[in-house]
């Protein structure tokens, strides 16, 4: 595993900038379809790895039918994913998104939903669909709401002035109603996991929010990520170093659908996170996209193999 700074880094697919074998990970477990439901967004964070605002569309809605044809393929394939997950961009700024979710838990899956909980999710039409799901879905349905910070004063730095009390306030209605509930937030601010969870834990209470702080599915703590911090390449021989396994990592059990601005038909992408890289754009279909991924990337590195994230619930 090779650590000093090189602009050779990541370069090429197959070896690294010392002439190491590249690690690559085949995708053996699929757990989980992840679909990008366009990068549009009601707020711009400061620090967003997608680039999501209200003007940034360079992944375009997804539609409902695009979003069955893939279910689809996922039941002709036999992947025998468990879960579908929906991102963005905002997905509730997506028209179908709703939708797009009753044809996912129709087929029997689960279906996980990360958003801000903000004035997308709150419309009068989207609540009362999302109610409707309910009844018919209720343990099926999980909404990991994005909570930067424990605090207001953190989170409305990273998303702007009044953005916690507003993300509270769609918390409290899916609290209100039955809705199942994770959080996901950020790493960056200097606090140990300890701490931070503490912080969670107790917002949690005072708010009556049935989520675990101390749970990393129910409160998932995500690193920043910062494509110009040096780290390290990742090489077949990092496997028994680090002693892990490629099957850890996430391109090993998922993938996810995207389409970008002017294209013909959406693409399966290797990584959530890489969703403007083409190297990691696998093909139109479920079968293309059963290839192994090179992990050629710094995301692939901190992120997931040093870092030991998942998106996934």
């Amino acid at each position: 595993m090779k650590d000093n700074a090189d602009p050779a880094k990541f370069a090429d697919p197959h070896v690294t900038a010392k002439g190491d074998t590249r690690a690559t990970v085949a995708l053996t477990d699929p757990q989980t379809l992840w679909f990008n439901t366009g990068t549009l967004c009601n707020i711009e964070c400061e620090n967003c790895y997608i680039l999501s605002s209200p003007t940034n569309d360079a992944l375009v809605y997804l539609t409902a039918n695009e979003v069955s044809d893939y279910l689809d393929q996922l039941e002709a394939r036999k992947w025998g994913v468990r879960e579908i997950g929906f991102t963005g961009g905002e997905p509730f700024m997506n028209p179908e998104m709703v939708e797009m979710t009753r044809r996912a838990l129709d087929r029997g899956y689960e279906v996980l939903i990360l958003t801000n909980a903000m004035q997308p999710m709150q419309r009068k039409r989207v609540k009362a669909e999302l109610l409707e799901l309910k009844e018919a879905y209720a343990e099926k349905l999980t909404f990991r709401i994005s909570v930067d910070h424990y605090g207001p004063e953190l989170h409305d730095k990273e998303r702007g002035r009044g953005s916690f009390e507003r993300t509270l306030e769609g918390m409290r209605w899916l609290r209100d109603n039955g809705f199942k509930m994770a959080v996901a937030g950020r790493t960056v601010w200097g606090e140990s996991d300890k701490n931070s969870r503490d912080g969670y834990a107790e917002l949690f209470d005072i708010e009556n929010f049935n989520i675990d702080a101390l749970n990393p599915g129910e409160t998932v703590l995500f690193p920043e990520m910062d494509e110009t911090v040096d780290v390290p390449e990742i090489t077949t021989e990092c496997w028994s170093i680090l002693n892990k396994s490629p099957s850890e990592v996430m391109c090993s059990s998922s993938r996810m659908v995207v389409r970008h601005k002017g294209a013909g038909k959406p693409s399966v992408i290797a990584c959530t996170l890489l969703p403007y890289d083409t190297q990691f754009d696998l093909g139109h279909t479920l079968e293309e996209a059963e290839r192994d991924v090179a992990l050629n990337h710094p995301h692939c590195a901190k992120f997931c193999v040093l870092g030991g994230a998942s998106c996934s619930a």
